[in-house]
């Protein structure tokens, strides 16, 4: 199969010939359809997250199964599934009470002695988060996918796997908003106005946009952004303070220790500080100490606190229905020899997001 592979940091994908093996007892070989560009990728091409390489990244996809192990009972050839990076074995602590999102489980991988489930002559090739999106096929454990409408477009199914579910998740599941209260959300790309989208669909009375790219901050009032403020202009804390007071949720969702900081530092007394975005290793965040004593609260947020199996379809349906807007999320689709051109565009923090469109 024709895959984008990283071999070294801040280097261009090369689109290779790379072998995959045949699905194991509870896995499944997925025909992909879609795949987002997401800036997580970025944080992996450059480095600032570690990984080994080679390897074959991409992780917000959507596909058709083709082919699924012996003791696979979730989903069958023929269906239309969004793939999710935290896989979960379903009997762990974290799964048992919930939490399924923070499953570390080894189950669902294969052992070192395996097999791997890429592979390419000569040398190894990595799998990416248990995923490898940026491929025309992936195989994966059965609990790294769930199987949807088949009237869902799978390009904008695609987005749910990763920016949708970790921005509205982190609104509705994470913070646990609640109708009429304050929120404000700092940087508006996909996981940002995901989480202006689940900050509307939650009914928060208030809903602050900020960000320092004009078309994006006409993007979030199409999602829901009652106040949109400039971040370049003046200090954003001041200015979210002058329009509420203090908020009772903050979200920042582009990774940075400035806007992290900035972030708690809007909150009302009680409030919850919300971080989405991936700060870089190795990055230290300054808070003021006597802000802990009007109990305001800050938290991580992984991919939204999700339970993928049961969010992603209901996902599906508000979208269906009108509530989720993820037509204007896709900036462009392009095909897989474009990916290095995604990336370029992805540092410049214009688009949204481009779609790989593997079918096209």
């Amino acid at each position: 199969m024709k895959a984008a592979v990283l071999r070294q940091v801040r280097t261009p994908l090369e689109i290779e010939d790379v072998q995959i093996s045949k699905p194991g007892p509870h896995e499944v070989l997925i025909r992909t359809v879609a795949a987002g560009v997401c800036h997580s990728d970025l944080h992996f091409y450059e480095g600032s997250y570690p990984h080994p390489l080679p390897a074959v990244i991409g992780h917000e996809s959507a596909g058709v199964v083709e082919q699924v192990g012996s003791e696979v009972r979730t989903v069958k050839p023929g269906d239309h599934v969004i793939t999710c990076l935290s896989a979960f074995c379903g009997h762990c602590e974290h799964c048992l009470t919930g939490h399924m999102s923070l499953c570390v489980s080894s189950e669902t991988r294969r052992d070192k002695s395996d097999e791997p489930r890429l592979a390419q002559a000569p040398g190894g090739m990595n799998q990416f988060l248990n995923l490898s999106s940026f491929a025309e096929q992936m195989l994966i454990h059965e609990h790294a996918c769930v199987a949807i409408r088949k009237d869902m477009p799978l390009d904008r199914a695609a987005l749910i796997g990763c920016s949708v579910t970790t921005g509205v998740g982190a609104v509705v599941q994470t913070s646990n908003v609640r109708a009429g209260e304050t929120v404000a959300v700092i940087g508006c790309g996909g996981v940002g106005l995901a989480a202006i989208n689940g900050a509307a669909i939650a009914g928060a009375g208030r809903i602050i946009a900020l960000a320092m790219v004009p078309h994006k901050l006409e993007l979030a009032k199409a999602f829901g952004a009652t106040d949109v403020i400039d971040a370049g202009a003046g200090d954003p804390v001041k200015q979210v303070m002058d329009l509420t007071g203090g908020v009772h949720h903050s979200f920042e969702a582009i990774g940075l220790k400035a806007t992290t900081e900035q972030a708690f530092r809007m909150l009302r007394r009680g409030g919850t500080c919300n971080v989405i975005g991936m700060i870089p290793v190795g990055t230290m965040i300054e808070l003021h100490g006597a802000d802990f004593l009007g109990e305001k609260r800050i938290q991580g947020s992984l991919m939204g606190s999700n339970r993928f199996p049961v969010d992603m379809p209901r996902l599906v349906d508000f979208y269906m229905n009108g509530k989720l807007k993820l037509d204007d999320l896709i900036s462009r689709r392009i095909k897989l020899n474009q990916i290095n051109e995604a990336f370029a565009e992805l540092k410049t923090g214009a688009l949204a997001r481009s779609v790989i469109m593997f079918d096209a």
